[in-house]
């Protein structure tokens, strides 16, 4: 576009550039009496002189256009997205779960106290909700009703994606699903292009076993794509199954994600055509990720493995909120320059700084004021112990942390779809104006801390 904005510009203008010269030699003849011959040789000399440096400066522009159209990203804006919606009789209130858990059977007394002292610390209220296999007695978790549950969940976020945004399901022209623990042959995203009849041409993605910061991670995948491939729309799936992945064994350390995980799911619809600037909600600005794995105790403090009795669960580390409190420190890092203001990114720098150079100084990291780069705060619905932490770590107040506490209260830990809901809780609240700045923090097993950050572009009016 500016290419060929700078080429009609020099088009139209041409005209002028060689007239301008003339008149101001033939003014020159006239005011000072040089005779006519000296003025053509005048002429001359300035015309060869200007038709080189016009050309040498021509080139160079249209060169540097060219350049700047080359590199520069394109932008990538949020149309809209779609937070599926469980229907009514699959919620789990608190006793209903532990009834249910203590009639399997598979619970001595020791563990179900567990179990019920976590769920009254979890955060997780009375309506979330579990999925059709686990309400019944025995339990009916196989590979059927765990398709089953991805679909619903899926199908029905998809299906309120597109009709609230009128897209044609073939003018899709990627797809990138996460899902960590449920990894099916055909994939995830094989069952969205045979359930839509998506293209055939359409480039497909499955992202497996990346944990609950995987939607950033999908959101990033999807990003680089759109900055491949014009004029495209991209589809973002963010879920997790929760049928197979219920743990039924004694082992404590792996019981912890049968109170905290239930059924949720969100699609998300990116483009990076102009034309769709108008409607869209959001605008990405950043997308910043942090990978611990290089850590023993990071990379194994979310851990899917067998317990003594041969059966499979994650077991989740005590050192947990700690860990992902150093990955977010790495993560701020790389994030503060590119958001905070220039006295906050000072403040930060030197107290680094003095801590390199005096390893042994009593100085604490300066942890920069974040409010001032950010108006919402969307942080991973974990568990209350790590919105505490970064509550406390980030020096939030209760308003900031109200997304990610309701979301937690509401529908519990929906995994890599959290951050959605709660970005869906905040826009309820017709809190979101245009120029806001959002800042999603997901963690994940890895360990992995991930940022992403849009701007609003418009006032987002609450969803009815």
């Amino acid at each position: 576009m500016n290419l060929k904005f700078g080429s009609k510009y020099l088009i139209t203008q041409l005209l002028t550039l060689f007239l301008v010269p003339y008149v101001a030699v033939m003014l020159i003849e006239v005011i000072s009496g040089v005779e006519s011959k000296n003025v053509y040789q005048l002429w001359l000399q300035y015309f060869q002189f200007n038709l080189v440096s016009m050309t040498t400066c021509f080139v160079l522009i249209v060169l540097s256009l060219i350049l700047y159209a080359m590199t520069r990203a394109k932008p990538v804006y949020l149309v809209d997205y779609a937070c599926y919606q469980p229907p009514a009789h699959l919620q789990a209130p608190r006793q209903y779960y532990l009834e249910r858990a203590k009639a399997l059977g598979n619970l001595d007394e020791s563990s179900f106290e567990f179990q019920r002292k976590i769920l009254e610390r979890s955060g997780l209220g009375e309506e979330t909700h579990l999925p059709k296999a686990l309400h019944c007695i025995p339990s009916q978790a196989s590979m059927v009703t765990a398709r089953e549950e991805t679909e619903q969940v899926m199908f029905g976020a998809l299906d309120n994606l597109f009709c609230g945004t009128n897209i044609n399901p073939q003018d899709i022209g990627i797809l990138v699903v996460n899902c960590s623990l449920f990894d099916p042959a055909p994939s995830l995203a094989a069952m969205i292009v045979h359930k839509y009849k998506l293209r055939s041409n359409i480039k497909s993605f499955n992202l497996g076993g990346m944990g609950c910061s995987s939607g950033v991670i999908a959101v990033d995948l999807a990003k680089n794509l759109l900055q491949v491939h014009r004029s495209s729309y991209a589809i973002v799936m963010s879920t997790e199954n929760v049928t197979l992945s219920t743990y039924s064994g004694d082992n404590k350390s792996m019981m912890i994600t049968n109170c905290l995980f239930r059924v949720g799911g969100a699609a998300i619809l990116l483009s990076n055509k102009y034309v769709d600037r108008r409607r869209a909600k959001y605008k990405l600005a950043h997308i910043v990720r942090t990978h611990r794995g290089l850590d023993d105790k990071s990379f194994k403090c979310i851990y899917q493995e067998q317990d003594e009795t041969g059966i499979v669960g994650v077991s989740l580390s005590k050192n947990l909120t700690s860990i992902a409190g150093e990955a977010l420190k790495i993560n701020i890092t790389t994030l503060g320059p590119l958001v905070l203001p220039i006295k906050e990114q000072l403040h930060f720098f030197i107290t680094m700084v003095v801590k390199k150079l005096f390893r042994k100084s009593k100085m604490k990291m300066y942890i920069p004021d974040f409010k001032l780069a950010f108006d919402h705060f969307c942080i991973h619905a974990g568990g209350r112990g790590v919105i505490d932490e970064l509550e406390k770590s980030l020096q939030l107040s209760s308003v900031h942390v109200e997304a990610s506490r309701m979301t937690l209260q509401r529908f519990g830990n929906t995994s890599s779809s959290s951050i959605w809901y709660e970005l869906a809780y905040i826009e309820s609240k017709g809190r979101m104006h245009k120029d806001d700045r959002v800042w999603q923090i997901a963690f994940g097993s890895g360990f992995k801390c991930n940022s992403a950050v849009w701007v609003a572009l418009k006032n987002v009016k609450p969803a009815s």
